[in-house]
């Protein structure tokens, strides 16, 4: 790493004079951003990121808009409550509105296309669970989104998806797909037009709070000082706070080579949610697999898990897109922010720190809430 002090001119041109510092230039970073400027126009506020791009997951999801299938929240019953369960929902399905609000349907793609989850023959005592408790879901979840049913069985529309060994289907019809590059291109693009400098390949090691203000410590060996700082690195959080309770989380995720005749379209999840899978562009997109290795993907470092992507392809092949001919275009690694329950933490974690991270892979429906809870909590500092 290239080590370095600023020049006077970097430091009073481009490094004075901030009253605000975000790290972390994701779905979380952003959205706190343009919500300070929003509220408080004068504020002087700056975005660190170390990467190129944000580093996290905000550029490497999925993009689905989701909020729970019915096997996620089953499984979460098994820890959390009922009520606790619904509203995580309910705080989710607010988090997609206000991202929609804030982005606009049309800057990031989005469409209700539903969210489908895929049974296999081995999974009928799974799904008959989920038809047993699904006028439960419906009378909860609608009033949570204002859909009068959104559960419904889709077996009827197996046949047209081609998947083998598939039994049934449960759509989740108020769900919905976005387009992840173009979310995050105009929010960068809300940040800028509001006012908010944002500075690329800067990496924080190490904080320092006091009376007056908060020191930053970069990588590169010199150091800034600004009053009041919002850290949004998901993730990446015990690097900068080690007790903090959030465990990173690496997903592997593909994307095929186009595939001529794809038959799948939409949005599924399969296996309580460990895998996912959507069409883009004529390709598959697939991820997950994480549950068949925890301990090797509670990580913070990108990098392949070859006992996942073996099981990826094998799902690819045998099940999603069986006598296809399949090649893969390229392979990624996102870093989720877990703990022990789906509960984000967005608190003061010191007299001029405020964290808002573990946003438990769901930063789609909930980063921008988030983002906008931290910016309040950094106003009220």
């Amino acid at each position: 790493m290239l080590k370095y002090n600023l020049s006077y001119w970097e430091r009073e041109t481009f490094f004075k004079g901030f009253d605000v510092a975000i790290i972390g230039s994701g779905l979380v970073g952003l959205s706190a951003a343009i919500h300070l400027k929003r509220k408080q126009p004068r504020l002087n506020v700056v975005v660190l990121e170390r990467g190129t791009l944000p580093a996290g997951a905000s550029t490497r999801n999925a993009g689905f808009a989701c909020y729970g299938s019915m096997t996620e929240l089953l499984d979460d019953m098994t820890r959390l409550t009922e009520d606790e369960v619904f509203a995580v929902v309910e705080k989710r399905w607010r988090g997609l509105q206000r991202l929609r609000q804030l982005v606009g349907d049309e800057n990031m793609e989005f469409q209700t296309c539903g969210g489908f989850e895929l049974f296999t023959e081995e999974e009928e005592e799974t799904f008959q669970e989920c038809c047993e408790r699904m006028a439960d879901f419906n009378r909860a979840v609608g009033e949570i989104t204002g859909h009068p049913q959104p559960y419904v069985v889709a077996d009827d529309q197996l046949r047209r998806f081609g998947f083998f060994g598939a039994a049934h289907l449960i759509l989740n019809q108020p769900e919905g797909q976005i387009h992840t590059g173009k979310m995050m291109a105009r929010l960068l693009q809300l940040a800028a037009e509001a006012g908010v400098r944002i500075f690329n390949g800067i990496h924080i090691e190490r904080l320092e709070d006091s009376p007056s203000g908060v020191e930053l410590h970069t990588r590169a060996g010199w150091t800034l000082r600004v009053p009041r700082v919002l850290v949004a690195v998901n993730g990446f959080a015990r690097q900068l706070m080690p007790d903090l309770e959030v465990t990173p989380a690496r997903n592997q995720v593909l994307i095929t080579q186009p595939i001529p005749g794809l038959k799948v379209r939409g949005c599924f999840h399969y296996d309580r949610g460990y895998y996912y899978f959507r069409d883009v562009d004529g390709r598959i997109l697939l991820g997950g697999g994480r549950h068949l290795d925890h301990s090797g993907e509670t990580t913070s470092e990108f990098g392949p898990n070859e006992l996942i992507r073996s099981a990826l392809v094998q799902l690819l092949k045998t099940i999603i897109c069986p006598g296809y001919p399949i090649e893969v275009d390229t392979w990624w690694t996102g870093i989720l922010g877990l703990g022990p329950i789906k509960k984000p933490i967005v608190e003061r974690y010191s007299n001029n720190i405020v964290v808002a991270v573990r946003l438990s892979g769901m930063g789609v429906a909930i980063g921008t809430l988030v983002g906008e809870e931290g910016a309040e909590q950094l106003l009220n500092t």
